[in-house]
């Protein structure tokens, strides 16, 4: 994997922030991740301080130098563990985190819905990186004031959808996002939705100002 390619769960490892269940269920491959993705996980895995989930993460990596293939299955939703039974956000609740994150990956897109609001940061992001996404999820979850601003930062800052117009005047239009971020993507919007920005008083002062400054006449 190129040294410079990211993503959302890459950066989270990166970050040393990630409980021992989890990155054994890396280091097994039970995440179903995108080659590139699981590949830069399990390059990293291979100096985990944990001799088991270095020596499977080692084996991974060996397994991966082949042909290009499928991830390799798990066989339930983490760990080998039954799904729990009821409605979506019963089901979800009972859940360990490490089920939640598998789900995040592979689930539907109800579950997804849930899932990207999760208190455990990693289980949130890892919604963005599921294969299974699309531009229109990400854009309801754009406009969403009540998920992380980890979310809303990855969104903004992750180069694909930061070139969809629809996601980044969702971002701009929404006042949980990270101030940073609306002020980089207010010069991609069209003048209409930035009169609108100038005149919105649930987004911060500060976007509101940057949005008079570009209409005023120079």
């Amino acid at each position: 994997m190129d040294p410079g390619a990211t993503t959302p769960l890459l950066d989270f490892f990166k970050r040393g922030e990630v409980d021992r269940d989890i990155r054994l269920m890396v280091a097994r491959r039970e995440l179903g991740l995108r080659d590139h993705e699981q590949r830069g996980l399990l390059e990293l895995l291979v100096t985990d301080a944990d001799p088991e989930i270095a020596r499977l993460a080692a084996d991974g990596l060996r397994m991966m130098t082949g042909p290009p293939g499928e991830p390799a299955e798990p066989a339930g939703p983490g760990a080998g563990e039954a799904v729990p039974e009821g409605t979506t956000l019963q089901k979800i609740a009972a859940m360990s985190p490490g089920q939640r994150l598998a789900l995040a990956m592979k689930g539907t897109r109800e579950e997804r819905a849930v899932l990207v609001r999760d208190p455990n940061k990693i289980v949130a992001v890892a919604v963005l990186s599921s294969p299974k996404i699309t531009d229109s999820e990400v854009e309801r979850i754009a406009k969403m004031a009540n998920v992380s601003d980890d979310v809303l930062r990855i969104i903004g800052q992750t180069r694909a959808w930061a070139k969809n117009y629809s996601i980044v005047a969702a971002l701009t239009k929404n006042p949980k996002t990270p101030i940073p971020v609306s002020l980089t993507l207010l010069s991609r919007l069209h003048e209409a939705e930035v009169k609108t920005l100038a005149a919105d008083r649930n987004v911060p002062d500060v976007i509101r100002t940057a949005a008079r400054r570009r209409l005023a006449p120079r």
